[in-house]
């Protein structure tokens, strides 16, 4: 009589089949296999790796050099010509690609959880090869043109480490259960070792890192100072277009401390507000005046100046994003704007009685009013009748004529040498955000010099700068600045120092017990309390998801042990005796079950 075995079932595994279908396209269950990881594919796994740590380096740089991104469009107009916004493009390029390499890298590391074998698609080598030369291509390009913005990486830090430091412990701690499950499935000790040795280093690392945090905001709040003076940066460029009467208007509405700008000549010597050394981004001189275009501001008349509008560009190109929160009476305005003359500004700024900030930019050789440029500067302030002491000059040449002209005006310079500032009379000290230290704060608030930083326009900038003791601040962004009431966040240390404590006690608490489930047979064994039974059982327990020819070969090892003690129980010997294993299909041999077998 013949007797015939049934077709094996196997249940569907979705989960499965998508997580080795969009990693390597294997849709099917023959596709798939839990033999070892080839040496060629853990290479690719290492790429990938360090593809992500690249992506995520560059992603959160791009998107703390948010503060900039005027400067960088204007970087990239001077050398090309044209205006856009080349900083929106470039921060979404990152965050798609950051988005894709982070799916990737989750997906791989299900695949070690699950004891499946690694094999990355083709396509995905691909783009994973583009996305990381296109990433190291635009941090060595960031490296050759814009050089000091690597610092805004460390300022950042200041502001995000305590909490970056908390999300790495959660995402290190979760990744205890892959490293638990690879150390209990492996079969040779060294690379237990190894295992242990590297994640603990990790580890340990990572909980000591807050003793390398210096932030200005772990403080008590008593120990906080006033809130830094904003100054305008060419008025509220936000708001209206740069270097005009509206713009400056609008900073006022925004209680600044001062307003900065520009100062050239007009070729008939009437000084006016302009910061370009061409009239093409902020003027309609294309369609008015062809010939001037490339010609410097400074070469025109006046005559010729006021017959342009500089706020048209503004509505256009809208640099900062911001047009469409206009009123359609603020956006008429703003298309009717001209260029403003400096005595202009003085008579405002004398009206609501602040500070005027500006710097008197040189004249072509040619220029009819070349030598005498400072006299005409100054004979303006003079006839503005401003008071003397609310006009800061930035400019670093012809400072001693400045103060033979108008003893009362201040001076302000963005040399970091206090000895100089002192013997010089200087008052200020202007530096772009990235340049200051702490011994600048300290050494300037001694020597009774205002520290002044620029350009800061975002919030996290403005309170680390704040917590740190920074007087005044120069800003595109006075509308924004104007409602922050307090730092975003101040720390005292002790509070600091409890959280950290606690989240790595909690992370270490966690990691303890994953291991604890994660070896649980293993645990048993070495207690000494399963020794009944043979290396092949407690080996197979151990590696009850890893599936590989080892896992087979321990299976028919235990299948002839049990056998050769007259096992014959038909239902145990079909946990054993399959040809094929699938990780999640088949149930592997437990101590509870052999004992519950002997029980029978």
């Amino acid at each position: 009589m013949v007797k015939h075995q049934p077709l094996q079932y196997y249940e569907p595994q979705l989960c499965l089949s998508c997580l080795t279908g969009i990693y390597g396209c294997r849709w099917k269950r023959y596709q798939r296999s839990h033999d070892d990881t080839s040496k060629w594919e853990l290479l690719w796994l290492a790429i990938l790796t360090l593809t992500f740590f690249l992506t995520l380096i560059w992603f959160y740089f791009w998107w703390e050099v948010e503060n900039d991104y005027n400067e960088f469009n204007w970087f990239l107009y001077n050398r090309t010509g044209n205006w856009d916004h080349w900083s929106i493009p470039i921060l979404i390029t990152t965050a798609a690609g950051f988005t894709y390499i982070t799916g990737l890298l989750m997906l791989a590391l299900c695949h070690i959880a699950v004891g499946q074998q690694l094999n990355l698609h083709w396509l995905h080598k691909a783009f994973l090869v583009v996305i990381l030369g296109t990433t190291v291509l635009a941090m060595a390009s960031i490296e050759q043109m814009w050089t000091e913005e690597w610092e805004v990486l460390i300022i950042s830090l200041q502001a995000t480490a305590p909490f970056l430091h908390i999300g790495a412990v959660a995402v290190v701690t979760m990744l205890s259960w892959i490293v638990a499950g690879q150390f209990a499935r492996s079969e040779k000790a060294i690379f237990q070792i190894c295992i242990i040795l590297a994640y603990l280093a990790v580890l340990i690392a990572l909980y000591l890192v807050p003793l390398t945090i210096s932030s200005p905001c772990i403080m008590d709040k008593k120990d906080l100072g006033t809130k830094p003076r904003i100054i305008g940066h060419r008025g509220a460029p936000m708001l209206a277009p740069e270097n005009t009467l509206m713009s400056f208007k609008r900073a006022l509405e925004n209680d600044v401390y001062g307003l900065q700008t520009d100062v050239m000549i007009s070729y008939d010597g009437i000084p006016f507000l302009m910061h370009d050394s061409s009239l093409r981004r902020t003027t309609n001189v294309d369609s008015v005046f062809p010939f001037l275009s490339s010609e410097p501001p400074s070469m025109a008349n006046w005559t010729d100046l006021e017959r342009l509008n500089a706020g048209e560009w503004f509505l256009k190109d809208d640099p900062f994003w911001t047009v469409s929160s206009l009123s359609p009476s603020e956006i008429f305005e703003a298309g009717n704007q001209s260029i403003c003359k400096l005595i202009d500004l003085l008579r405002l700024a004398k009206e609501s009685n602040v500070t005027v900030l500006f710097k008197s930019l040189p004249l072509p050789p040619a220029h009819p009013h070349y030598k005498d440029r400072i006299n005409i500067t100054i004979n303006t302030i003079l006839a503005s009748g401003i008071p003397q002491e609310l006009v800061i000059w930035l400019s670093e040449s012809d400072r001693q004529l400045v103060q033979k002209l108008a003893p009362g005006i201040q001076h302000a310079s963005n040399v970091k040498d206090f000895k100089r500032l002192r013997e010089r009379g200087i008052t200020m000290l202007n530096l772009r955000y990235t340049e200051i230290i702490d011994e600048d704060i300290r050494e300037s608030a001694s020597d009774n010099i205002t520290l002044n930083v620029y350009i800061v326009n975002k919030s996290w900038l403005y309170s680390v700068l704040w917590c740190a003791g920074v007087q005044s601040v120069t800003s595109d962004a006075a509308n924004i600045l104007h409602n922050v009431p307090f730092p975003i966040w101040v720390m005292p240390p002790d509070e600091y120092s409890l959280i950290w404590i606690t989240s790595d006690l909690v992370s270490f608490t966690v990691i303890i017990g994953v291991f604890i489930l994660q070896n649980y047979h293993l645990i048993r064994w070495r207690l000494g309390s399963i020794r009944t039974y043979n290396p092949e059982q407690i080996m197979l327990s151990a590696a009850v998801r890893r599936a590989s020819r080892d896992v087979r070969i321990m299976k028919e090892k235990l299948i002839f042990s049990e056998i050769n003690n007259s096992m014959d129980n038909a239902e145990e010997l079909s946990l054993c005796s399959e040809n094929r294993y699938d990780g999640f299909a088949n149930d592997a041999i437990s101590p509870a079950t052999e004992a519950k077998v002997h029980s029978n």
